[in-house]
């Protein structure tokens, strides 16, 4: 789509293509990135910029233990804390680390559609658990799929590409059968929760640790939406007072960072993020933009569960998903196909562009669900 993307702009000039295929952060980041991006570029902090501890700086981990600490029902400290090269940096790297050949990861329909790619990194198996109308976990698929290989399972809330949040009540109910399988099969099962939209949360619907609910529960998250840094890879690890083995799991953290490549995260990186660990971009403006494009294309026929979180909208196809966007690119506008993120019938919009994108698209949005009932 990124392609299609640039050679529709060439043709037609930028302005005149309407583009939300990309999961790009628009917004600036807070002023205080930029103070303390300003700050450090005029100050000389002696090995800045050298090699480092593989987990990353030791302030920089405090800091982000605190502030879990804080919100969360666990006490964490800095060893707790591993720096990564972005979430998609975090979970290649928690992967690696718990993974034996042939293991099963589960992961929840719809999905971010790397992660079937980072579980066949590390010679593991990826399986499917279906949705609720509602884009939740089935319960019952999900109960099918635990065996004697089950490792892991991946959760992302709030969610891309649906935007929902799963509820305090849904998170526990699938801690529950987790804990079902660990004893039917005495076995460990790691629940890994991607959280890079966690702070874009617009409802308040509360959202608990996964380690305060699960033994074995670890968080993957970056900075990447809630201060806008997306380009810059900055991520983490996050491990609970009550995980198993947890010593082990730390050397192997460690060493999984180093020998995948990754090394550490960059040094800059952690310290801006160290100085703005308080800040978050205005997420109200991708509340507003929310609000706008949904009633929008509700009020034209698109069926779209109303998302929570994100900045992602997940209209059903009024046809087949791969033929539709085929009808919105007849009017220039670019979305992702349904199909890719393991749910054929719905397609993906990211908005995360600029208003004049959403507004002037309206027409060909209105446009094509009209043709397509032609």
């Amino acid at each position: 789509m990124f392609e299609e993307g640039l050679n529709l702009k060439e043709k037609y000039g930028h302005k005149n293509v309407y583009d939300f295929s990309l999961g790009n952060p628009i917004l600036d980041p807070p002023e205080e990135f930029f103070n303390s991006l300003k700050e450090i570029s005029e100050s000389k902090i002696k090995g800045i910029h050298g090699y480092m501890p593989n987990a990353g700086f030791k302030s920089t981990r405090s800091k982000i233990s605190k502030k879990i600490s804080e919100q969360s029902k666990s006490k964490l400290n800095p060893s707790d804390i591993l720096m990564t090269s972005g979430a998609a940096g975090a979970i290649n790297v928690i992967l690696h680390s718990i993974l034996n050949k042939n293991e099963e990861v589960i992961i929840f329909k719809p999905f971010f559609p790397e992660y079937k790619f980072y579980i066949d990194n590390h010679g593991g198996k990826p399986l499917f658990c279906d949705f609720n109308e509602d884009f939740t976990p089935s319960l019952d698929s999900l109960k099918s799929l635990f065996s004697s290989k089950t490792k892991a399972i991946i959760i992302n809330s709030p969610n891309n590409p649906t935007g929902i949040t799963y509820s305090e009540k849904k998170l526990k109910d699938i801690c529950g059968l987790v804990s079902e399988a660990e004893s039917k099969f005495n076995s460990d099962i790691f629940i890994i929760s991607d959280e890079p939209y966690r702070y874009l949360e617009y409802e308040n619907n509360k959202q608990p640790f996964i380690f305060d609910l699960h033994k074995n529960g670890i968080i993957a998250s970056s900075f990447s939406k809630d201060l806008s840094i997306a380009g810059e890879r900055i991520g983490f690890i996050a491990l609970g007072e009550k995980l198993k083995e947890k010593e082990l799991i730390i050397d192997a953290l460690n060493f999984s960072n180093r020998t995948l490549g990754f090394v550490n995260a960059p040094a800059l990186g952690q310290r801006l993020v160290e100085n703005s660990i308080s800040s978050i971009v205005n997420i109200n403006k991708y509340k507003a933009k929310r609000d706008y494009f949904y009633s929008k294309l509700i009020s034209y026929g698109y069926e779209i569960v109303r998302p929570s979180g994100g900045f992602y909208l997940f209209p059903k196809s009024p046809i087949n998903d791969i033929e539709f966007t085929d009808l919105l690119k007849k009017e220039k506008i670019l979305v992702v196909p349904g199909t890719g993120f393991g749910a054929p019938g719905y397609f993906r919009i990211s908005y995360s562009v600029d208003d004049s994108i959403i507004e002037n698209s309206l027409n060909g949005f209105e446009k094509a669900i009209k043709n397509s009932k032609i």
